[in-house]
């Protein structure tokens, strides 16, 4: 047993130093001058195209490998993580409609405040989208697997900076301090090393339970970018900087994915 515990301190460290591209990431806020509602809109859209590209290349597909790893088929596989990806877009909406703002948003609240709303629920999403990443990391070191775990490892600390950048840029566009939305980001990034402790510690459990968890947060983030983050920034008549700044956003996380696997 006690042979054990350096492969578990192992993933709990590497699973740290992949959440520090979250806080590298994040840095870039402080460079980020005073925002339009345009610059808004297409910062808030890059964002959301990065973590769609997040929510299919870092969870969505390695969720469907891990399940056919312990034994299933691909259709079984992918059936896990879609059940999974449904279970969280589920509880994001249940969160949205039972949190206290609800009841404003209803009575017609105005847009900073709507906005306000989603964006909290995007950083929620973001963050449960951070716990099965340090699982992961966690699981490959725990089977002793040094050379799937580092690069995995590797790979997650690259994407977690533009990851980091989109969650400060979107707290600081509804008017939060520079400071406070690094802080945010920040936090959201420590939820990967407490997921990289679970998975080196608990690996015989941690593993069940990855594809459902890597499928939920998927999710949990779809759910958020279709239902909030499109649509606030759509409506304001920049729709189309909107796009093409999703699909930017969206294209540098598959340029970042292709170069590090």
């Amino acid at each position: 047993m006690e042979s054990s515990h350096p492969v578990i301190l192992l993933g709990f460290m590497a699973s740290l130093i992949a959440s520090l591209g979250t806080t590298l990431g994040a840095a870039g806020i402080l460079f980020v001058r005073r925002l339009t509602h345009r610059s808004q809109d297409m910062l808030l859209a890059s964002a959301a195209g990065v973590m769609l590209a997040a929510a299919i290349f870092s969870l969505l597909i390695p969720g469907i490998e891990q399940a056919q790893s312990v034994g299933y088929s691909l259709s079984e596989s992918s059936t896990i993580v879609v059940a999974g990806m449904l279970l969280g877009a589920i509880m994001l909406a249940l969160i949205h409609h039972f949190t206290p703002h609800e009841n404003f948003l209803k009575a017609g609240e105005d847009w900073e405040v709507r906005r306000a709303s989603g964006i909290s629920l995007f950083v929620i999403a973001i963050t449960l989208h951070n716990f099965p990443e340090g699982m992961a990391v966690g699981v490959g070191f725990a089977e002793g697997n040094l050379g799937n775990g580092i690069p995995l490892a590797l790979g997650i600390f690259i994407q977690n900076i533009p990851e980091g950048l989109a969650i400060a840029v979107s707290i600081f566009s509804i008017g939060y301090r520079k400071r406070t939305a690094f802080l945010v980001a920040v936090l959201t990034g420590l939820v990967e090393p407490m997921g990289g402790l679970f998975g080196a510690a608990l690996v015989s459990v941690a593993v069940p339970l990855l594809p459902w968890i890597l499928g939920g947060a998927a999710g949990a983030m779809l759910f958020i970018i279709s239902n909030e983050i499109i649509p606030e920034t759509h409506k304001d008549g920049h729709e189309n900087a909107a796009t093409f700044s999703l699909m930017a956003g969206f294209g540098l996380m598959v340029i970042i994915d292709s170069l590090i696997v």
